[in-house]
């Protein structure tokens, strides 16, 4: 009697150890499945990539988007003229600016006629232009001229008898001197400054671009 009643304590201490395993497993288990997972790097990038990736079909490449074509030359909206371009200041005083009208406080006064500026964008009568510096604003187009001008940037900037640097020195333009442009090729530009007129190295000069042409 004592052994049957030994045998069923045993076989009690087995089943509830065999029931406290599976349990333990059981909680590891749930635990594992409910715990929060690690943040992607790249989120966007997880997204992503969770589809899976679709084979085209045979003709798809005549549904295809056209390559994308690439921007031509900037045009102003009103005159159709290239922006940025360059122009140069008619009056001998231009106020500029905030905004494109009359009512828009003036921030400075141009006091240079023929001083060369950039337009840089348009709005009805107004254009909005910078100066060597970058600083600028809106001027009524009234104050503006097509006519092409420069701006010496160099120290003693040689005026030669041709575009060469071998010619002939006939005189030399200081720093700040503005000058009219009468032709630009090859990087060299002929301008007109106080009287004497000759050919200089368009990298001494602001109010043109380093490749332009002008005839």
């Amino acid at each position: 009697m004592q052994n049957a009643w030994a045998r069923r304590s045993l076989s009690a201490v087995l089943t509830g150890l065999i029931l406290c395993l599976s349990g333990m497993a059981l909680a590891q288990q749930t635990a594992a499945t409910q715990s929060p997972q690690p943040r992607p790097t790249n989120p966007a990038a997880e997204a992503t990539a969770a589809p899976q990736a679709v084979q085209p079909s045979a003709d798809a490449s005549q549904t295809a988007a056209p390559p994308a074509q690439v921007a031509g030359p900037q045009r102003g909206p009103v005159t159709g003229f290239p922006i940025p371009r360059f122009v140069s200041i008619k009056a001998s005083e231009a106020n500029v600016r905030r905004g494109p009208s009359r009512s828009h406080r003036i921030d400075w006064v141009f006091q240079r006629r023929n001083m060369p500026v950039m337009v840089v964008a348009e709005h009805g009568h107004w254009r909005r232009i910078i100066d060597r510096d970058g600083a600028g604003g809106w001027v009524h187009y009234t104050l503006l001229s097509g006519e092409r001008t420069a701006i010496v940037t160099a120290d003693m900037l040689p005026i030669h008898t041709r575009p060469d640097t071998a010619a002939a020195v006939r005189a030399r333009a200081e720093r700040d001197v503005i000058a009219a442009l009468r032709q630009c090729h090859s990087g060299w530009c002929e301008i007109d400054a106080g009287g004497f007129r000759g050919w200089v190295e368009i990298t001494g000069l602001w109010g043109v671009e380093p490749d332009e042409d002008i005839d």
